[in-house]
């Protein structure tokens, strides 16, 4: 068993090392003019809240419209919802922005070190300090990996949604407090914060956190994060990842073969 570990470590840290020695350009894009090769932007932001920063597309609430017209097929999704993992892994990895994957991602991980064969998004969740420094210093910059087998490789773009400064759960409509976006299918990954829950421990729960998105946890059910490995790459997961699932999704999702929400 220590034989078999050790060889996937060495190859995980071989993939990682490949993936950050792949060519790829970081530029800034424009805030107002994101570019795409769409004729019509299909992001649902003429029919959302004025004060909703991510638009959804129209046809499906995992694709940002300013990059896709339309579904893409689940066989098709999966390879590209790999390398969107893999990249925004060996890029958090080379900025040393620490993130860990939580939701169903973490559920895929437990079950086979994948993502599910039918989820259609990726959940990663950060610290507060992390997202202030992506805000601040990486905010609407694109990244063009050469990817093996994907003609004239790929760009992604991290986004920091600005409202990531509000801190409470009555900013509803601005619970993804940054995305990595696949600008060419338009399948991104929903970044969360998670946040010291400042009122939870004024009440005398210690090592109280929270995200916008109303979840909450303590302390010592993340960190220390764990080293492992996901879709065949280093990746960070919270300590009591067990418990953090049996929460979320039942004990039966651990154990069940056929399973989804």
């Amino acid at each position: 068993m220590i034989l078999r570990s050790a060889v996937r470590q060495c190859l995980a840290v071989v993939l990682l090392v490949q993936l950050l020695l792949l060519p790829f350009v970081a530029c800034d894009a424009d805030f107002l003019d994101v570019r795409t090769n769409l004729e019509r932007d299909r992001s649902g932001k003429r029919g959302d809240p004025k004060d909703k920063y991510f638009h959804e597309s129209t046809f499906h609430p995992h694709y940002d419209g300013r990059f896709a017209a339309k579904e893409i097929g689940k066989e098709e999704r999966l390879p590209h919802l790999t390398a969107l993992m893999q990249t925004f892994l060996a890029t958090m990895a080379d900025i040393g922005a620490e993130t860990w994957i939580m939701h169903g991602t973490l559920l895929g991980w437990w079950w086979n070190q994948k993502i599910l064969p039918w989820d259609s998004d990726i959940d990663v969740q950060v610290s507060e300090h992390t997202i202030a420094f992506l805000a601040r210093y990486y905010n609407m910059t694109e990244y063009h990996f050469k990817l093996p087998h994907v003609e004239n490789g790929r760009t992604y773009l991290l986004e920091v949604n600005p409202h990531f400064t509000i801190r409470g759960v009555e900013d509803r409509l601005n619970v993804i407090d940054a995305r990595w976006i696949d600008t060419e299918t338009g399948l991104f990954i929903d970044i969360s914060t998670v946040r010291a829950n400042y009122t939870a421990r004024a009440e005398g729960i210690e090592g109280a956190l929270m995200c916008k998105d109303k979840h909450h946890y303590l302390e010592r059910d993340i960190f220390p994060l764990r080293d492992s490995f996901f879709e065949g790459i280093h990746v960070k997961i919270p300590f009591e990842y067990a418990y953090l699932l049996e929460e979320e999704y039942g004990a039966k999702s651990l154990t069940l073969t056929v399973f989804e929400q």
